[in-house]
């Protein structure tokens, strides 16, 4: 990763298509051994209903706080660790992706174990919401529901 970017950058809500490549290049580096990418992508079916498409809001200014502080609970929880995590948020189709966790660290476990952390706190504490448009009927579902 850049010098250049600050590592407030590596932590954003968009409207756009997330660029993988992207996300990933953000923590790469020379010390690392393991690069560990989450992507969270629109499933077709969820609880027996067929997903025809996932409109996702937030309260973006405290997301992007929220998803930040996610990113230094992970590099002080693993030391070494670099996180990026980008949420995307508007319509998303069927097999779009949604968010990406991206954790680079010099241990391949501390990756894997990171990465995890990274995509469930999300869904814990960051004020994103979905609303799910099924061939019968929608509903909102948002973090405070807890998992499903």
């Amino acid at each position: 990763m850049s010098e250049r970017m600050l590592r407030e950058e590596r932590f954003r809500v968009v409207t756009e298509p997330i660029d993988v490549s992207e996300v990933i290049s953000w923590v790469t580096g020379p010390e690392m051994g393991a690069i560990v990418p989450f992507l969270g992508t629109v499933r077709e079916w969820t609880e027996g209903k067929r997903t025809l498409y996932l409109e996702y809001d937030a309260y973006v200014g405290m997301a992007r706080r929220t998803l930040f502080q996610i990113g230094d609970e992970i590099e002080s929880r693993w030391l070494g660790a670099r996180a990026a995590i980008v949420h995307r948020i508007g319509r998303l189709e069927v097999g779009d992706i949604a968010v990406v966790v991206a954790v680079a660290s010099p241990h391949r476990e501390d990756a894997f174990e990171a990465s995890r952390y990274g995509i469930e706190r999300i869904k814990q504490v960051v004020p994103i919401w979905k609303k799910e448009h099924w061939e019968d009927g929608t509903a909102w579902i948002g973090h405070q529901s807890g998992p499903r």
